[in-house]
């Protein structure tokens, strides 16, 4: 196959799946569709990516089996080809407040399992926490979700102030980091939730793996709850797998430190899509949804975070709304 004209292709190509990383574009080939991923250039890092996905790819590549294929990657220009999944996004058939299939809560748990026998992850950083450091590795989050609020703060300062989020959003956390319990890291996705799971023939893939860590396997359980939305019978039917389905030495502690991880994603989602929101007004689009929906999650995420800023009143969508709409 000629890569670099699958790849020419698919920057001619007019419709994208775009993500906040990568334009996903289908190409059809003699051989069948693939996917061909193609970095956004300039994308504000909002998230911790030390890895690259190919090579991430390739690690769980003999322990997951429901995942893409990588087909080829290149460097210059950088894209990658995956393989094409056929099926339905899970949120286009079960979105938040719709029970998923059947098949999906044992699927992921799975998936989480497979991940504990994914080996040490290659090109660890040099100053990367070592196995078991648990609060090192939550370090690792809020600093970075810190080092975001600080480097849009002087510009978004009306956005922030409009929205009430604290000059020092990331301090809930701080005293819940040194209380978690040691656990032994594994590969971990870091960013399964409904629009990065295909769903077709009683089974799920998974896709998206450009923020994989090699880090707590209850964080990945934490983004994974945050993300979904699930209904409660739904989240209780899945932890109680998890717990049951996990090697013992990954599960120690776990419910205390999973609430310490939620507290992060929420004050997290607050303040990272704060902005990518503004942006996406001041942009005019294109929007992942439609806008009063969008005002809508912003509003719910910015009164889950403010619990934990000890803010007592809720806020409401028409200021939410008058905060992220350009003037």
């Amino acid at each position: 196959m000629n890569w670099r004209d699958l790849y020419e292709r698919a920057r001619a190509h007019d419709e994208t799946a775009a993500g906040y990383y990568n334009d996903n574009i289908r190409v059809d080939t003699a051989d069948g569709p693939v996917i061909v991923r193609i970095p956004i250039h300039g994308a504000d890092m909002m998230d911790l990516r030390p890895w690259r996905e190919d090579l991430v790819l390739a690690a769980i590549a003999p322990h997951v089996r429901h995942a893409p294929r990588l087909l080829h990657t290149s460097a210059d220009p950088p894209f990658q080809v995956h393989e094409y999944i056929t099926g339905d996004v899970l949120n286009d058939v079960a979105p938040r407040g719709v029970p998923v299939p059947a098949h999906v809560i044992d699927d992921v748990v799975q998936l989480f399992v497979r991940l504990t026998h994914v080996p040490r992850l290659p090109d660890i950083p040099a100053a990367w926490p070592a196995d078991e450091d648990t609060t090192a590795f939550a370090r690792c989050l809020s600093d970075l979700t810190q080092g975001v609020y600080e480097t849009f703060r002087d510009e978004y300062a009306d956005l922030f102030s409009a929205l009430a989020i604290p000059t020092d959003p990331l301090a809930p956390v701080d005293d819940l980091w040194r209380r978690l319990t040691p656990r032994p890291f594994t590969c971990v996705h870091a960013d399964v939730h409904r629009r990065n799971m295909i769903v077709g023939d009683g089974s799920t893939t998974f896709l998206d793996w450009e923020l994989a860590l090699w880090g707590d396997p209850v964080y990945d359980l934490a983004v994974h709850l945050h993300k979904m939305g699930y209904l409660p019978d739904e989240e209780a039917a899945l932890t109680a797998r998890w717990t049951t389905a996990m090697p013992p030495e990954h599960v120690a502690g776990w419910k205390e430190d999973l609430a310490a991880y939620r507290t992060h994603e929420r004050i997290k989602s607050a303040v990272v899509d704060a902005v990518r929101y503004s942006q996406l007004f001041a942009q005019g689009g294109p929007y992942p949804y439609p806008e009063r929906q969008l005002i809508a999650t912003m509003t719910a995420k910015l009164n889950a975070a403010r619990h934990h800023w000890s803010l007592s009143a809720p806020i409401d969508t028409r200021t939410v709304e008058k905060a992220l709409r350009p003037r």
